[in-house]
């Protein structure tokens, strides 16, 4: 609500100059067409409801209708709106890049299957949640490696997530924040934007580290923490997400993480492909109903009452 509140204005709010013209035109008809208006001049106010007879509040509502409907013709006519309009080929423009941790902590038995084995598993799902959108693959443990640009075919990622482990990386180690600037280089070199989920057991990499790739990192970040639950994993991923201002989603036997993961980045693929159209979407046209209606409702009023002058107010007689 407060980001709605936040982005509505009117696409010509000269319209809205109209609104007084309106009331004002709307207030001296009512007083020209006041049956009573001779009595309000030759007797004290406070007589004048003894006298009259019939409805005078009945005979106002056809009015009352009428100056709605014209109010919120100006109001339409404005162009209210609050949302801009999608991008086309948002699925395209911002894609998901999963960064995996490949370091030995990963491939730790623990419960079966192994952390690597449940990472893998995890790439599988996002895959599955992210089809028909690009998805990319970056590998890391003391260095990083593009192992997938981002690509719609997201089986892909998943033949090669299966593939990677710490034997084929060239240097132990957990450095998050190479991983991060590789992300980013491969997403402004689409110059597509995106977002960004790391699949990680723990933190090792230095805080200030990661608080100086923060910097210069405009993408969202997520951890889907691959963790046994241990204390130290789950503060060390906790204070990497709060540097990165990046979300934590813990692991879950059934596919709420990865729907979790999958609809946040969704979101941001919105809120990029909706910055690059840069036309808002005008909210004017759902009023039309309404001032149709309400001018139907006072043309049928003012008729009731032409064709039942008794319902009319004036003076009665003696």
């Amino acid at each position: 609500m407060t980001e709605l509140l936040h982005s509505f204005h009117f696409l010509r709010p000269g319209w809205l100059l109209l609104v007084p013209l309106v009331v004002g035109v709307w207030w001296l008809w009512r007083r020209r067409c006041d049956p009573l208006r001779g009595w309000r001049a030759q007797m004290a106010p406070e007589l004048l409801p003894a006298l009259v007879v019939g409805r005078e509040s009945s005979r106002a509502q056809p009015a009352h209708w009428a100056l709605g409907a014209f109010l919120l013709a100006c109001v339409a006519s404005a162009g209210p709106a609050w949302r801009l309009e999608p991008d086309p080929l948002a699925d395209d423009a911002a894609p998901l890049m999963i960064l995996l941790k490949a370091d030995a902590s990963m491939e730790q038995p623990g419960p079966a299957p192994s952390r690597i084995e449940r990472a893998r598993l995890k790439i599988a799902d996002l895959a599955e949640a992210w089809k028909g959108r690009a998805l990319g693959l970056i590998a890391y443990a003391g260095t990083a490696h593009l192992v997938l640009p981002p690509t719609r075919d997201t089986a892909l990622a998943v033949g090669m997530a299966a593939a990677i482990g710490p034997e084929v990386m060239p240097e132990p180690g957990d450095r998050l924040d190479l991983a991060l600037r590789e992300a980013n280089r491969a997403l402004r070199d689409g110059q597509r934007g995106g977002s960004v989920v790391v699949l990680a057991d723990a933190v090792g990499t230095d805080l200030a580290a990661l608080r100086a790739v923060e910097e210069e990192t405009p993408f969202e970040v997520q951890f889907l923490a691959i963790s046994d639950r241990d204390a130290s994993q789950d503060d060390s991923l906790r204070s990497a997400a709060r540097v990165l201002k990046a979300a934590l989603v813990p692991i879950s036997i059934e596919d709420q993480d990865v729907a979790t993961i999958a609809r946040r980045a969704a979101r941001q693929v919105g809120a990029l492909s909706e910055g690059r159209g840069g036309r808002w979407q005008e909210a004017g046209y759902w009023l039309v109903p309404l001032v149709g209606a309400g001018v139907l409702t006072s043309l049928c009023l003012e008729r009731r009452h032409a064709l039942d002058p008794g319902k009319a107010a004036g003076i009665g007689s003696a």
